[in-house]
């Protein structure tokens, strides 16, 4: 499990991008306009979208996916319930390793919740 504050690896991860994005302006928009079709409103709203991104996440084992996904679901209102829901899931289908990134989840989802009050 990780010991890092997700808040402050998401900054982290757009500074460093920074630099990529100006030199490779047509991957990175490219990159945005797959990320925003993918997520945007359809037969799966937006929040049942960003759980599936952050499942993904979970057992790909990416902590930056997981920080950014978790502050989407923050904003989309989702539940700790709901939440944990997904976790289980993650757990069912990855084993052991998705267990200890659940638990990097579970810290960020209390730390960035908190920090949003």
């Amino acid at each position: 499990m990780s010991t890092f504050d997700h808040s402050t690896l998401i900054h982290s991860i757009n500074q460093n991008l920074a630099p990529f994005r100006k030199s490779q302006p047509d991957a990175m928009q490219a990159f945005g306009a797959l990320s925003k079709a993918a997520m945007a409103e359809g037969a799966i709203n937006a929040k049942n979208k960003e759980l599936i991104a952050l499942a993904i996440g979970v057992t790909q084992r990416c902590s930056g996916c997981i920080g950014f996904h978790v502050k989407a679901l923050l904003k989309l209102q989702c539940t700790r319930a709901e939440l944990e829901e997904m976790l289980a899931i993650c757990v069912y289908m990855g084993g052991g390793p998705a267990l200890m990134y659940t638990a990097e989840v579970l810290a960020a989802w209390d730390s960035m919740g908190a920090a949003a009050k």
